[in-house]
């Protein structure tokens, strides 16, 4: 999907034009993908641009960093990465938009071996409208069961968000996509349910939700999470387990959730009809559960929405 461009770019603590937000070729990240990132979205609300769960996002960046031992060669603080997310909604003037931190391993050195190129942080934010298409929010997804199978344990660590999983991603991606689907559904290592090739899955089956647990080498979804909350504050049943690959052709409903995604219903798999093979009624019920809260319709009870006037001007 074609983003708009913005006016900066967070580089290392600097404001970049857009257009000289660079880096070198011999980038490490660009030869060994030894960069991980968050997706973070910011939603126009009454009180001003409010960030969701901006916090969750920074702790998991910080999260993957630590696994792949870049943690600790930043020279930025958690609290400055969280403050540029907010610097970037306001210094661009954006309102409902996207945001991309990226901490990623520069140059020095040539090779696997990660140690002794710098670590450098950016952060991004930019108008990006619906993931799969400005109808799939209200009538639904084709999707397809990819031959490509999610990541095995002891691979890479599928609860870190790291560039290098995303290729397994476009694999998935590029497959459906090819063969006239929007999206598709990976199987873990053992054929169960997975997740889609960026968003998390979950089945509506006879009026309980149910989803992939972690051990299903599923990314810990913030808006999975979030979801998960607000259903069972809807009072829905909610179990996270190991789904078969049937479960996908029985289930009454079926959606994805994830930052870029939001609640994205699912009407088709393979090309049989999910339930009556329209949005059903519980995912409805969260659709709109899910954009009061990012859109601050409701109270913020969870304490989950950053306003950008007052982090920035914190920040600044």
């Amino acid at each position: 999907m074609p983003m708009t461009k913005a006016k900066s770019i967070w580089m290392n603590g600097e404001l970049v034009p857009w257009d000289d937000a660079k880096v070198h070729v011999l980038t490490h990240a660009l030869h060994y993908a030894s960069s991980v990132f968050e997706g973070i979205r910011a939603y126009q609300t009454p009180k001003g641009p409010a960030i969701f769960r901006l916090e969750e996002h920074i702790d998991r960046l910080m999260f993957s960093a630590r696994v792949y031992r870049m943690e600790q060669e930043m020279s930025f603080t958690r609290d400055q990465i969280r403050d540029a997310c907010l610097q970037m909604v306001a210094v661009n003037d954006l309102k409902d938009c996207y945001i991309r931190p990226l901490v990623y391993r520069s140059y020095e050195h040539m090779g696997v071996n990660p140690f002794g190129n710098p670590v450098h942080v950016c952060v991004a934010a930019f108008v990006w409208g619906q993931y799969l298409g400005k109808d799939a929010l209200e009538k639904g997804s084709s999707v397809k069961v990819g031959t490509w199978h999610r990541l095995a344990p002891n691979t890479l660590p599928v609860m870190v968000k790291a560039s290098a999983n995303y290729m397994n991603s476009q694999l998935l991606k590029m497959e459906a996509v090819v063969e006239g689907y929007d999206e598709a559904i990976a199987l873990d290592v053992n054929g169960y349910v997975s997740e889609g090739s960026a968003a998390n899955v979950f089945a509506v089956v006879k009026g309980e939700i149910l989803t992939p647990c972690l051990a299903n080498s599923v990314l810990a979804g913030i808006t999975r999470d979030s979801v998960i909350t607000l259903a069972r504050e809807q009072g829905y049943t909610v179990r996270e387990q190991s789904l078969p690959r049937e479960m996908l052709y029985l289930a009454d409903e079926l959606f994805y959730s994830g930052t870029a995604v939001e609640v994205t219903p699912i009407t088709s798999v393979d090309k049989i009809p999910v339930g009556k093979g329209t949005v059903g009624p519980v995912t409805k019920t969260l659709q709109k559960a899910y954009f009061s809260e990012v859109r601050g319709e409701v109270p913020d009870r969870h304490g989950w929405l950053s306003l950008v006037g007052q982090g920035a001007a914190a920040a600044r």
